[in-house]
């Protein structure tokens, strides 16, 4: 089990150990459970889906990075696949609060870059900020997306972001999470192909300026992040924070990234470049290439 878990896992009842120390203990968990898993885990605890997600909030809460403010949150989004996706914050020494990720953000953004198609539900421990309301009101699940907190009757979004303004009023028909395909052509080594299949998935409605990055751990793994585009902009995430916040709940340092690739177009309306490079930077990674999308 990765150390990051030990205490919230000593927290949970025994029925609810026993049936996830196999998982947690897995040299491959990266911090989902498949519809399988959680299957199993109910059936062992005794927990229905609203129930075992509140359970879950502890663990995901445990993947935050919060050098900044040392708070932790917790998220968890659960894929009409029936995956269960963890999501937590994240924060950069050195970069600007702009870069941050929010639980929520990372939750939805996780279960993004791992294929899901559409949620059903985000848990979270704490409320959404109105930053977080609004990236998930461009999800393709909408203003039904149903909200969980602790101690409140379950709620959906469009009770949490009344009058909502997003993607539909744009008339955008291709929402996050839609499957797409931007037609780029894939080349280059295995970090490059990463960065570029990463860009032609995503979501850039508004500019057309699709972008993609891709990280080499040290261990030589790669993850890769997608641009998420917002109608109301600023909560936008950039490509960059997408794979961050994949390698991270994999388990992984982000302090350790020994290269990355950003995949753009040079002449873009808008440019992930410069504030790729910073961050990157702050995280003591000088590596960076970027590629043209043709």
């Amino acid at each position: 089990m990765h150390p990051r878990f030990q205490a919230a896992f000593a927290t949970q009842p025994t029925a609810l150990q026993t049936a996830l120390l196999p998982i947690l203990s897995a040299a491959d968990f990266q911090a989902f459970l498949t519809p399988a898993q959680v299957a199993d885990v109910k059936s062992a605890s005794g927990l229905d889906d609203r129930e075992l997600a509140f359970a879950l909030l502890p663990l995901a809460a445990a993947c935050a990075v919060a050098p900044l403010s040392h708070f932790n949150v917790g998220a968890l989004a659960r894929g009409k696949s029936g995956h269960l996706y963890f999501g937590a914050n994240m924060e950069f020494v050195g970069a600007t609060m702009q870069q941050t990720v929010h639980a929520e953000q990372s939750a939805v953004t996780h279960a993004w870059m791992r294929g899901e198609a559409s949620l059903e539900a985000i848990t979270v421990n704490y409320t959404p900020c109105g930053h977080c309301r609004q990236f998930m009101n461009e999800l393709n699940s909408g203003t039904a997306l149903n909200i969980h907190l602790p101690g409140r009757a379950p709620a959906t979004l469009g009770d949490y972001l009344p009058d909502a303004f997003g993607p539909r009023d744009l008339e955008i028909k291709t929402l996050l999470l839609d499957d797409v395909d931007h037609q780029l052509s894939i080349k280059g080594d295995a970090l490059t192909q990463a960065a570029l299949q990463a860009a032609n998935r995503s979501h850039a409605p508004y500019t057309q300026a699709w972008s993609g990055v891709a990280l080499q751990s040290a261990d030589g793994a790669i993850f890769a992040g997608s641009y998420a585009e917002n109608a109301a902009f600023n909560p936008s995430l950039p490509p960059l924070q997408a794979a961050l916040n994949l390698l991270s709940l994999a388990g992984h340092d982000v302090l350790t990234i020994q290269r990355a690739v950003l995949a753009e177009a040079p002449d873009a309306r808008v440019i992930q470049r410069q504030a790729t490079q910073a961050t990157l930077h702050a995280l003591g990674c000088a590596n960076l290439t970027t590629v043209p999308l043709d």
